[in-house]
């Protein structure tokens, strides 16, 4: 992400954002996209194309390779400012503020929009090589592509989160999904603070609330897949549960193995932290 993403995305042209959305086009047939095909796409011819290719590799929004032919690609920094620049022309997001989360394979941004100024927050998804390790198990929305760059792999992480917070909203304890463009999603400021570094004086009822939505998200076909203290946020109201781009449904193959080990990192946490003993089985009969 870039350090200041306020400042580049003010001072970045439409005429340079045409550019990065040629580029971004054309990466789905080049690894580097030709400066021709860049001209091309904007309609501007290859001198004018190339003065404002030299503008965004100042600014580091895009790369170059000149080994073969002169060609160009976008990273994450450009693809952030693209969606971002979606948006706000959606009138979803009219201004953006400071990191407040950072995760291993995301960064969330504070930000108002709407025309009400409303406080949101914006999840840009980073998709990592660590991820397509576990793509049998873990990630159904990689299928069996192992050829994907990071920035569509991002995008396709980006869209599963949106779609189950849409199912699971409101019905279950989650954020709510605001927009979504490319790997980015906006989304409701998330109440309260992470489990895994809060203590509290009521450590049974918030392990009931926590199992509660586990349920009823169960209820609507979704397994978190990857539950544990640190994306379950509690408030004195109860609990929200976070980070939905590894759901699986009950009829995967892997349902069963999963939804146990969802379970037993929300057991053990409470049992180290609280000595509080629950049987995972009666647990999970419960839920199912």
């Amino acid at each position: 992400m870039l350090e200041s993403i306020p400042d580049i995305f003010l001072n970045t042209t439409n005429r340079e954002f045409r550019v990065l959305l040629a580029i971004e086009n054309k990466m789905k047939f080049y690894e580097w996209v030709p400066v021709e095909e860049i001209a091309n796409f904007t309609n501007y011819d290859i001198k004018e194309a190339g003065y404002i290719l030299s503008g965004l590799l100042k600014n580091k929004l895009v790369h170059r390779n000149i080994s073969a032919y002169e060609g160009y690609r976008i990273y994450f920094e450009a693809y952030d400012l693209l969606a971002l620049n979606a948006f706000v022309k959606r009138d979803t997001v009219n201004a953006i503020g400071d990191v407040i989360g950072v995760g291993k394979e995301s960064v969330v941004y504070e930000a108002t929009g709407g025309i009400t100024d409303r406080h949101v927050a914006i999840k840009f998804h980073r998709e990592g090589k660590s991820s397509f390790r576990q793509v049998s198990i873990k990630r159904e929305h990689l299928g069996e592509r192992k050829h994907l760059s990071w920035l569509y792999a991002s995008r396709l992480s980006a869209k599963r989160e949106n779609d189950a917070l849409k199912k699971l909203y409101p019905q279950v304890s989650v954020p709510e999904p605001i927009d979504y463009n490319r790997h980015a999603i906006v989304m409701s400021v998330v109440k309260g603070q992470a489990l895994a570094f809060t203590r509290v004086d009521e450590p049974q009822w918030y392990l009931d609330e926590v199992l509660n939505q586990v349920k009823k998200a169960y209820r609507l076909a979704i397994i978190h897949g990857d539950l544990s203290e640190f994306n379950v946020f509690i408030n004195p109201e109860g609990c929200e549960i976070i980070d939905w781009p590894q759901y699986i449904t009950p009829a995967h193959p892997n349902a069963e193995e999963l939804l146990y080990r969802d379970i037993d990192n929300i057991l053990v946490f409470f049992g180290r932290k609280y000595r509080i003993k629950r049987d995972i089985r009666e647990v999970i009969n419960n839920i199912l």
